[in-house]
Formats: C-alpha cells, sequence, structure tokens
C-alpha cells in the first residue's frame, strides 16, 4: 500500500507541472524571439532536465514540440513586423531593435555569409549566441518574403531546441537531483553565451 501512495502523490504532481510548466515555456520563449532579453536557452535546457526526471512519457517529446513551435512563431512575428517597419517611413520600434542588437560589423558579416550561403546561415545564427538578429536584420534588407524565411528558420529552430535540449539531458543525467541539473544546465548555458563576446575582446586590439 505504501508504494500505491507514493504513485498517487507523485501522478498529481507531475501533472500539475506540466499543466502550468509546457504553457509556461512555451510563453516565455515566445516573448524571448520578440524580446531579445529572456534567456531562452536556458528555459529550455531546464525545462529538458526536469522532463527527463520525470516518469511520465513523451516529456522530453513536448518539450521539444513547445519550445520549437514557440521560437518559431516569435520569430515570425518578429519578421513580419521587421517588414512592416522596413515598409513604412517612419520605420517602427520592432525595426529599431532589432537594429540596435546588429552592430554594423555583425550586419556586415552577415549579409556576406547570407549571401554565400542562403538558407544554411539561419540555421547557424540561431545557434550562435547572439547571431540570429544581424541575420535576421540582413534577410530584412535583401527583402526576403515571409515565406521563404520561415522555410529557413523552421530547421534552425529545431536544431536550437534540439542543442539547448541535449545540455538538458546532460545536467540531468549528471545530478540525481532536478535542481541540481538545472543549475548545472543554466551555468553551461550562460558559459556558452559568454564565451563568444569574451573572445571577441581578447582577440580585439588593445
Amino acid at each position: 500500500m505504501t508504494w500505491l501512495a507514493a504513485a498517487s502523490t507523485t501522478v498529481p504532481t507531475e501533472s500539475t507541472q506540466q499543466a502550468i510548466g509546457y504553457p509556461t515555456l512555451f510563453v516565455l520563449v515566445l516573448l524571448g524571439a520578440l524580446v531579445p532579453v529572456v534567456p531562452t536557452g536556458a528555459l529550455v535546457s531546464s525545462a529538458a532536465v526536469v522532463a527527463f526526471h520525470q516518469t511520465a512519457p513523451f516529456a522530453l517529446a513536448l518539450v521539444f514540440v513547445t519550445a520549437s513551435l514557440a521560437a518559431f512563431l516569435g520569430d515570425a512575428t518578429l519578421y513580419w513586423l521587421g517588414r512592416r517597419g522596413m515598409g513604412s517611413k517612419n520605420g517602427s520600434r520592432w525595426l529599431e531593435a532589432i537594429r540596435s542588437r546588429a552592430p554594423q560589423e555583425r550586419l556586415e558579416h552577415a549579409q556576406r555569409k547570407l549571401a554565400e550561403h542562403d538558407v544554411a546561415v539561419l540555421v547557424l545564427s540561431r545557434l550562435m549566441p547572439a547571431g540570429r538578429l544581424p541575420v535576421m536584420l540582413a534577410c530584412l534588407i535583401a527583402k526576403w518574403p515571409m515565406r521563404r524565411f520561415a522555410r529557413g528558420n523552421l530547421p534552425a529552430c529545431l536544431a536550437w531546441v534540439v542543442t539547448y535540449q541535449l545540455i538538458g539531458i546532460l545536467g540531468g543525467s549528471l545530478f540525481p537531483e532536478p535542481w541540481e541539473g538545472v543549475v548545472a544546465a543554466v551555468a553551461l548555458t550562460l558559459v556558452i553565451s559568454v564565451t563568444p563576446s569574451l573572445w571577441r575582446r581578447v582577440r580585439a586590439p588593445r
């Protein structure tokens, strides 16, 4: 009877986590795509850690679907808003937000890569810290239609979620407690996001 009592208390707990967790993950990743201040990579990794420790089937698959859909819709919405800003005489605050996070040097680099490798650059830009918005702005300047951008952005979002979900699975497998895995996954994602900027500062001429 003891194990029945434990099971009866465990299942509702996981059900509650899923009922709250997946919609929350969707909203935060969507907002993170629109307003690039939310650490969406850390969110996906943390959700993967929690899903790894759950007994419910398909928990990791649900994290993958939820985060991928939210990232794709967020990117598509931001690109659509950027296109509207490009066509407006006065621009838009969304277009200015993209430009403010796409320095001229990175924009020129993104434009060169986009001309050389086309859609493949979108996949790489999603995996590189601070690489998404310069490439998006390059697509806007090149007047890519919405369909072309979406076609390239879909595999980019899928690859991005897989990458950060694997980080979460790694953190979850190394530690017995979910919170320990979350801390490890968040720390690793922060290191990944900070390393490129530190490397550029080291290489920059004094």
